[in-house]
């Protein structure tokens, strides 16, 4: 395959679309945007299987609840959003918005989300008018194309312009960079190296940084439930969310309490004596076992070499200090545990993990004690604190807070990325303003200004 032919077909081919996306009204794009989310849902079951098989990554059961959940809180956040010509009129500032197309969006998806982020930033690229060339990840080709053919086969139905939503059917990285210079826009989703590329794409870029969810317990919640919501979040598609809680910071005076409430929602506590062990399974050299990543509990505990009960999905292992490396992001149900004696001390702890990775992410906060919460989310460089909830769940946006609902989290520039927020269809609009004159203001007194 000659590159540079190939690419300058799927631009040619994405600029044709982007002509005719331009004269879309708002209620085709809207019901652009639902035809891909409902294309995913409708073949949920279908599209896990692929992934699973073709990834060898994640549960089965999780990416069925992943493709459908994400399908349907995604296109009702869109719903009634403007995003088409004149989207808010200002008459306190006099300014007209009026909501343009960014132009032709590139988006690099990760072997660990192939299915519903490639469906979500087609969403929000077809909200703004924009079309779209994914490059999925090489160890995620069929599921990548079979998810794009079942949502252009949607847009077809509907009279959506061709080629609004492409791929690249035959990734690597040097067509990967090829691309990310010939579009518009770039969307990186996936590790800080693919990540940095993107940003020296020359190109504006909406890129993402890796997790490390520090998960606080204060000593006023109901700890048997605070459990049961970290280990879900932590078991949860085998650990490979960024927003899956990753390490527990617990009161030292009810810590052996919390300790043993983990064994009845499905987690095994490492003794002690195997943490290195488990220590040298999961980081050898210091790094993290690419081998592991998305793999069970008990394929983790195997490789380790440690005996644990059938049906376990997570495990528990106390870090030994925060300079300990099973503090740092593990793509894989590994859970590390934490003791403090003043909330001060959980939030010194939390930030010595962020620094080793995860800077700008997320943390969640299990407590009913508001100066707590906004104490930990002033003093940690992060982006999203999510509160009383399964971070894995809910960091990307839920029907029950207020984020956008995504797979595309911005760390900020914590993080080396250029939005702290939760990727949405806003991102990929350009917007006029529109300037009126305010009659009724005069320039306040020099003696007023300095007053």
């Amino acid at each position: 395959m000659e590159l540079q032919s190939y690419l300058d077909d799927k631009i040619a081919r994405a600029k044709k679309a982007l002509a005719a996306l331009e004269y879309c009204t708002q209620d085709q794009v809207d019901a652009f945007a639902k035809a891909c989310a409902k294309a995913v849902f409708d073949n949920g079951e279908e599209l896990a299987r692929r992934a699973v098989d073709e990834t060898k990554m994640g549960v089965y059961e999780d990416k069925v609840a992943k493709n459908k959940n994400k399908a349907k809180i995604i296109w009702w956040s869109l719903r009634n959003k403007p995003s088409v010509g004149i989207i808010e009129r200002d008459y306190s500032t006099g300014i007209v918005k009026i909501a343009k197309p960014v132009g032709v969006v590139a988006a690099v998806t990760p072997v660990t989300n192939p299915i519903v982020t490639p469906m979500s930033n087609a969403m929000f690229a077809l909200k703004g008018r924009n079309p779209i060339i994914v490059a999925p990840h090489p160890k995620a080709i069929s599921c990548g194309i079979q998810t794009v053919r079942y949502m252009n086969e949607a847009l077809k139905k509907i009279g959506a312009p061709e080629d609004a939503i492409q791929i690249i059917d035959e990734p690597s990285l040097e067509l990967s960079q090829m691309l990310m210079r010939a579009a518009d826009v770039v969307i990186a989703t996936g590790g800080m190296g693919m990540v940095r590329a993107v940003y020296s794409s020359g190109k504006p870029a909406l890129g993402v940084g890796a997790g490390n969810v520090q998960a606080f317990i204060d000593d006023d919640v109901d700890f048997a439930a605070a459990v049961k919501m970290i280990v879900t979040g932590r078991a949860f598609d085998n650990g490979i969310i960024c927003t899956g809680e990753q390490s527990v910071i617990a009161p030292r005076a009810h810590y052996d309490q919390i300790l043993g409430l983990f064994g009845p929602n499905g987690a095994y506590v490492v003794p002690n004596a195997q943490r290195a062990a488990l220590r040298d399974a999961t980081f050898p050299g210091g790094k993290m076992s690419g081998a592991l990543v998305g793999q069970s509990a008990a394929s983790v505990a195997q490789t380790a070499g440690i005996s644990i009960p059938e049906g376990t999905k997570v495990l528990v292992v106390e870090a030994e200090d925060t300079k300990d490396v099973l503090g740092s992001e593990k793509m894989f149900p590994v859970l590390t545990t934490y003791r403090y004696d003043t909330w001060e001390e959980a939030i010194k702890i939390a930030r010595a993990n962020l620094d080793k990775i995860g800077k700008g992410h997320t943390i969640a906060v299990h407590s009913h004690n508001r100066q707590h919460i906004e104490e930990a989310a002033l003093k940690t460089e992060v982006s999203r604190i999510v509160v009383n909830q399964i971070s894995s769940t809910s960091g990307g946006g839920s029907y029950q807070n207020g984020l956008s609902p995504t797979n595309t989290l911005g760390c900020g520039s914590w993080g080396n990325n250029s939005i702290s927020e939760n990727l949405s269809y806003f991102h990929l609009i350009n917007i006029s303003r529109i300037a009126n004159v305010l009659d009724d203001r005069t320039a306040p007194a020099e003696e007023k200004i300095w007053a």
